[in-house]
């Protein structure tokens, strides 16, 4: 499911191929970008990917619920904290899990999905550098995003 722990198994193999004198049953793979308690997430989410697949996640969402998107271990298992989640994203992105990827910025785009600027802004605690002649500017120079 992780490419990145593919790969690194993938090489560990090659290496023992190499050198069959010192056979060694574990591997260890580094995973300096990931905290012990997100790791404890993804491998649950991996566990659990393993017994039973999510379905495709239709792009566009359908729903800001993502339990109408998602079954329902899976919308569960995203209803955490922004920080987890944004650690999860980051976690899923470095260790190239698709499908934990995936499922994590459907949520994030569930979130963010039919709101306004300033509701997005306070969703995610994004301070507003633009002054309103600047917001104004932005605004008209991308009518075009609204009108579609």
């Amino acid at each position: 499911m992780s490419e990145l722990v593919k790969s690194m198994m993938e090489d560990d193999d090659d290496a023992d191929d190499d050198d069959d004198d010192e056979k060694d049953s574990s591997t260890e793979i580094p995973l300096p970008n990931v905290k012990a308690t997100v790791l404890t997430k993804v491998i649950e989410f991996c566990e659990h990917h393993r017994q039973e697949p999510m379905t495709e996640i239709e792009k566009p969402l359908k729903s800001q619920s993502m339990s109408d998107v998602v079954q329902k271990w899976y919308a569960e298992f995203v209803n955490v904290e922004q920080v987890l989640l944004f650690e999860l994203i980051l976690a899923a992105n470095y260790m190239d899990i698709k499908p934990l990827l995936d499922l994590t910025c459907a949520t994030v785009a569930s979130m963010i999905k039919g709101k306004t600027p300033e509701e997005i802004r306070q969703t995610f605690n994004i301070s507003n550098d633009f002054s309103p002649e600047e917001e104004a500017q932005v605004r008209e120079e991308n009518k075009w995003c609204e009108e579609a």
